[in-house]
Parts: C-alpha cells; sequence; structure tokens
C-alpha cells in the first residue's frame, strides 16, 4: 500500500529532523520501499510502499512520530467520461502504470503509480488527476 508522507524540518523537534523511515524499519521490522522523496531545509513529503498486511501498523507509527500520513488507494484516477483512449499517457508513464486492454481500452494500474504527474500533463483531455 502507497502511504504519502508530509513533515516539517523547521524546529529541532521536527520529525523531519530524525530518521523516521530508518527508526519504523528497526522497530516494525517491516521493510519500506520509498519510492519518491522531495526533502528541503523546511520541509519533505515522501511517498513509500509498504505491505498491505503491515499498512496500518507503520501508519499509526509514523503518525505518533509526528508524520501526516495519507493513504493513496488511487493515486491516479482518470475520468472514465473524458478518457478518449489516445494512449499520450502510456508513452510518457515511467512505471508503466499505463497500458490498453484486448479492446485497445486504457487500462490504469493505479497501485504502480509514483505520483510524478507526467500522465496528467500529457493527457490532451485533462481526464487524469492525482488523488486528493
Amino acid at each position: 500500500m502507497k502511504l504519502l508522507l508530509a513533515f516539517s524540518r523547521k524546529g529541532r523537534a521536527d520529525p523531519g529532523r530524525e530518521p523516521v523511515i530508518a527508526r519504523v524499519v528497526k522497530e516494525t521490522g517491516v521493510l519500506i520501499n520509498v519510492e519518491k522523496a522531495n526533502i528541503d531545509s523546511m520541509a519533505g513529503e515522501m511517498l513509500i510502499d509498504v505491505p498491505n498486511k503491515d499498512a496500518d501498523l507503520v501508519r499509526r507509527r509514523l503518525e505518533e512520530m509526528g508524520v501526516t500520513v495519507r493513504v493513496m488507494e488511487n493515486a491516479v484516477v482518470r475520468d472514465e467520461e473524458e478518457c478518449v483512449d489516445c494512449g499520450a499517457c502510456v508513452s510518457v508513464c515511467p512505471q508503466e502504470v499505463f497500458s490498453f486492454d484486448a479492446e485497445w481500452r486504457l487500462v490504469v494500474s493505479a497501485e504502480r503509480c509514483v505520483l510524478c504527474g507526467k500522465c496528467i500533463r500529457a493527457c490532451p483531455h485533462g481526464a487524469l488527476s492525482q488523488q486528493g
């Protein structure tokens, strides 16, 4: 399951100053895959992937440490009425989120998405959006 983490790095006690991912892995024994991270001197945002069975445990522990956690069940959403199955998203997606079925209809595997936004910018009909 994908979790989107947000944290501050402004004060000495803020979670962004601590190795929260390493601490959660050590304390829970759950392996965490960091899929995307954007961290600067003031704040950070990170997309992680954890096994579904351990997602609640990891989420609770991160929240206890002061990290804001959002579950990303459908990271990219397709408006089926607006989509014309043109495939513009297929060609730009680095994670192979998009493919075609046997009838050449677009198929979305949202669980593979890392929130890069390339598909949203490429869609000529504005049929794609990010969750939240």
